[in-house]
């Protein structure tokens, strides 16, 4: 395992697309063992997409406190409500804002294992789940800034 380099503002590879996960084998997790630590070596981190790493695969890693989250391939499923979010990126170092995002979000995946799972995220954890899912649409949270902080 390893501590992989972090991309930030203006490096192109964070505008890209991720490509989808073929098959989950041992080069996969891998990659989200490093990622494992790369996001556990980097202050204040509670969550890594691929890409912030410069792989564009569509990975995920989340670590916020109630367990480890490495997943492969995820989408939204479903999303109700609104909140009014503040949020920061490893990728935007010393940069917050105000955003919406979904109160609540469903969130389909594959586990590092290669099994579905479906997961609920509520309040922060939707946060999460939509930050990050959008980083491996090339989206940022800086797109969604509403005030800046």
């Amino acid at each position: 395992m390893a501590v992989l380099n972090m991309r930030y503002d203006g490096d192109e590879i964070l505008r890209k697309k991720c490509k989808e996960v073929k098959e989950v084998d041992d080069r996969i997790r891998e990659i989200l063992n490093d990622m494992t630590d790369t996001l556990h070596a980097t202050p204040n981190g509670a969550a890594i997409a691929a890409n912030q790493v410069g792989i564009l695969k569509r990975l995920v890693v989340i670590d916020m406190g109630t367990g480890l989250m490495k997943l492969v391939n995820p989408v939204i499923v479903e999303q109700t409500g609104e909140q009014d979010c503040i949020e920061g990126c490893l990728s935007f170092p010393e940069k917050y804002g105000r955003t919406i995002r979904p109160q609540t979000v469903i969130v389909k995946a594959l586990d590092e294992n290669g099994e579905e799972v479906t997961l609920t995220g509520i309040d922060e954890m939707a946060k999460c789940f939509c930050h990050e899912l959008d980083h491996l649409d090339g989206v940022c949270f800086v797109d969604k800034v509403t005030e800046w902080l």
